[in-house]
């Protein structure tokens, strides 16, 4: 997300799924979900009931969640910066792509991770695995404990990622999640998931295959950016209204348009890579939320455009375009997480551990 902090969000347009240009899509009768096994472009109807499996069931065995704190005075990839309250930036006059920030300083931060575990884990078995951003996300947890006890997703471990605060450019958040680098994946690999076994007293598996990403708005594009920059950790991806715009900061000489880069030149001008990825928008999403108009700050249509070209090269992609909803929705995460878990995990098999 990104908007002036100090001035309301602007309301967003509502737009149709049948706008000239947007992806051809199979509109779903009102209530329902997209098949799990099944790629393309869907639109659900407008009304977003909740899934059953969102909530806790009787009977139903509930994992164990391990929770810590992880400071910037211990990492060594991100020390820490901040920008100052009710500051933003303004345009480069010679470059509407660029936004220039001069409040963005060095600062502390705190980050929650929260780790579930499932009942159904076998202590010193090696597991695969799921990272959110934005954490804790309990309403991962809910649903991973009904969908594991039907067997509809492999017996995993979620691990839930708060972020170093702040939101878009001039952000420890958006340095994270806007970055278009592997940094935030090494991040997680050398610094996160060690003490994640370590403190849940897990084993992770290092099978790319048995590795997923999740997250909403810039989580949502981090997602996609670790696996992308690091597809032999990550091959499943999974995200709500990612920010697939024009967010990066500072600029990058490689992906000057950040992660509009995706739609506009790194997936198009690529080797396919083996991810399977779900991705959600909804018709009132972000549009032009700050200060930029640099026609690259528009959600459906980065999304839309994600969409086709995936299509066209060839992916496993299933995007969700939802009637009704705005950004990050969530009545329509309530009712297609487990359909989107499902999709993501489809065609898993537990190969032998990796050590």
């Amino acid at each position: 997300m990104a908007w002036a902090q100090s001035a309301p969000r602007p309301t967003p347009p509502t737009r149709s799924p049948y706008a000239p240009g947007y992806v051809a899509a199979a509109e779903l009768s009102d209530g329902a979900v997209p098949p799990e096994n099944k790629d393309g472009n869907f639109i659900l109807g407008a009304t977003h009931p909740a899934a059953p499996e969102m909530t806790v069931h009787a009977g139903v065995q509930q994992g164990t969640v391990v929770e810590f704190t992880m400071s910037s005075a211990d990492s060594a990839t991100y020390p820490g910066i901040a920008r100052d309250p009710g500051t933003f930036g303004a345009p480069d006059p010679k470059d509407p792509a660029k936004l220039i920030v001069t409040t963005s300083h060095p600062a502390p931060y705190a980050r929650h991770v929260a780790v579930y575990v499932p009942q159904q884990y076998v202590p010193g078995s090696v597991a695969p695995f799921i990272v959110g951003a934005d954490g804790p996300d309990r309403l991962l947890f809910t649903a991973l404990d009904n969908l594991i006890a039907e067997h509809r997703v492999p017996v995993m471990i979620a691990i839930s990622i708060g972020n170093g605060s702040g939101d878009a450019q001039g952000s420890e958040r958006g340095l994270e999640y806007d970055t278009m680098s592997g940094r935030y994946a090494e991040f997680v690999e050398h610094e996160v998931l060690p003490l994640v076994e370590a403190k849940a007293h897990v084993r992770l598996t290092h099978d790319p295959d048995g590795r997923a990403t999740m997250g909403g708005s810039s989580g949502g594009s981090c997602a996609l950016i670790m696996a992308w920059y690091h597809p032999e950790l990550y091959h499943r991806v999974l995200t709500y209204s990612g920010t697939f715009v024009n967010q990066q900061w500072p600029p990058n000489a490689q992906t000057p348009h950040g992660a509009w880069e995706f739609h506009e030149h790194l997936i198009p001008d690529s080797p396919v890579k083996p991810l399977r990825i779900w991705m959600e928008v909804g018709d009132r999403d972000l549009y032009n939320p700050n200060v930029m108009r640099d026609g690259m700050h528009d959600w459906v249509e980065a999304n839309e455009r994600m969409a086709r070209v995936l299509a066209v090269k060839g992916y496993h992609y299933q995007f969700v375009f939802a009637q009704n909803a705005g950004h990050v929705d969530r009545s329509v995460k309530m009712q297609t997480l487990p359909e989107a878990l499902e999709y993501v995990w489809q065609g898993y098999t537990k190969r032998a551990a990796k050590p």
